[in-house]
């Protein structure tokens, strides 16, 4: 049996191609598809540019911390690595959980995104099409590792981009690109209403939870240590740039969609799409294009939060573990999830930007934490790592603000203010052995 380092790794090497190849398998989500159309209708045709820039301007704000963080910290494979060099006992356990938690987090939004899409896609039971994916995802990701999942991850983006480029291509070539927007302002005048202030509002805070996403994200951290160092900056830039066309090119497939009728729901809006592609070439690159979506993420997701939770948690309990054992509490724990998700999709279902502005205030608060482990060069205050959790209570707790947008800043300034305020008097520490 190979270590557990060729589990995490795959013992690969990402140059540029093959870095934003992984990158953009990682974070063109099945929350990407069904958020879209909710930014689109909620906020206009400015919301939706906007929606397509938060994942850009995190991949750029994290492409710029990049370099610093291989170059001070170069032996790190993994977030909690980070966290075990930088924090005292007490803080690494509750920054680990908090990720591995956000994770489990993310792990559902997937989940309930896959439950969703397959249901409109299929036409068959949840459970069926759920029970079958998961069996995939954890052959592929659970048992097969970090190799596995980058074989896949080319594969994913061909049948990605063929949807967003084919599809709208088809659409608009067929009915007249003129047709369909005379047909948009006739029918829905708001969605190219430009002087949107809430659209702007809500691009800014979706930008900043975009990047408390990035800067917690166990598999982007995993990748960043797979990326040849001379490659790592450019890597994300290039990244951004491609990522921010997907919610673009969905949102023009959604305008084919309601440029000629009304609409009931958001995720309606999904289905009258699939009816109207007729071509079955196209139907058929259109279910690969969400297939590949979603369990790409899946596999990224569950590998990264598996190796967070056995590597940073269950290891640093049983620091005797054997290879074997940790190969064996990957899959057990990997199953374990996979299991508890199946049971959950078909019981809840969600807003997909709600549930995203409810976990924003944490995703918000992480913010100035982890800046400061990652740039700082002063010995962390033992305080540090509490400012996430109490900010997020506190916002959660108290009326301190209305409205979901207004609470995730709150949430950041008041986690700023307790970062700094407890590195400040931290001056004991600073000089401590």
């Amino acid at each position: 049996m190979k270590n557990y380092n060729f589990y995490m790794t795959g013992a690969i090497t990402l140059g540029f191609s093959t870095a934003i190849i992984s990158l953009l398998a990682r974070w063109i989500t099945a929350n990407t598809i069904l958020s879209s159309p909710e930014a689109l209708i909620k906020y206009g045709l400015v919301g939706s540019i906007g929606y397509s820039f938060m994942g850009a301007v995190a991949l750029l704000l994290f492409g710029f911390i990049s370099l610093r963080i291989r170059t001070s910290y170069p032996d790190l494979r993994t977030i909690g690595d980070l966290f075990e060099i930088r924090l005292y006992k007490d803080g690494y356990y509750v920054l680990s959980t908090l990720v591995l938690f956000l994770g489990l987090d993310s792990l559902f939004m997937q989940a309930i995104g896959a439950s969703v899409l397959f249901e409109l896609l299929l036409g068959v039971p949840a459970w069926i099409s759920l029970l079958v994916f998961f069996l995939y995802t954890f052959l592929l990701a659970g048992i097969g590792g970090m190799k596995w999942i980058h074989r896949l991850e080319g594969p994913a983006l061909i049948f990605t981009f063929s949807a967003i480029i084919f599809i709208p291509m088809f659409f608009f070539i067929g009915e007249g690109a003129t047709n369909i927007y005379q047909g948009i302002r006739l029918l829905h005048p708001y969605l190219l209403f430009t002087n949107n202030q809430e659209a702007f509002y809500f691009t800014a805070t979706a930008m900043l939870i975009g990047f408390g996403q990035m800067l917690s994200d166990r598999a982007t951290w995993q990748r960043l240590y797979m990326i040849d160092l001379k490659k790592v900056r450019m890597s994300f830039y290039l990244t951004a740039l491609v990522w921010s066309t997907v919610p673009l090119a969905l949102g023009g497939m959604l305008m084919i969609v309601i440029y000629d009728q009304s609409f009931t729901e958001t995720y309606s809006l999904l289905f009258e799409l699939i009816k109207k592609i007729k071509p079955l070439l196209l139907s058929v690159i259109f279910f690969l294009f969400c297939f590949s979506t979603i369990s790409s993420t899946m596999n990224a997701e569950l590998h990264a939060t598996t190796v967070h939770f056995v590597r940073n948690i269950q290891q640093k309990i049983r620091p005797d573990m054997s290879d074997k054992q940790l190969h064996k509490a990957s899959y057990q724990f990997s199953g374990f999830v996979l299991l508890v998700l199946l049971i959950l999709s078909l019981f809840f279902n969600f807003d997909a930007l709600q549930f995203l502005f409810f976990f924003g205030t944490l995703y918000a608060a992480l913010v100035p934490v982890i800046l400061i482990i990652v740039l700082s060069k002063r010995k962390i205050s033992r305080l540090l790592p509490y400012s996430a959790p109490i900010a997020t209570l506190l916002v959660h707790a108290l009326p301190i603000a209305e409205g979901p947008l207004i609470t995730i800043w709150w949430s950041f300034f008041i986690s700023l203010v307790i970062s700094f305020g407890s590195m400040l008097f931290a001056k004991r520490e600073l000089f401590s052995d």
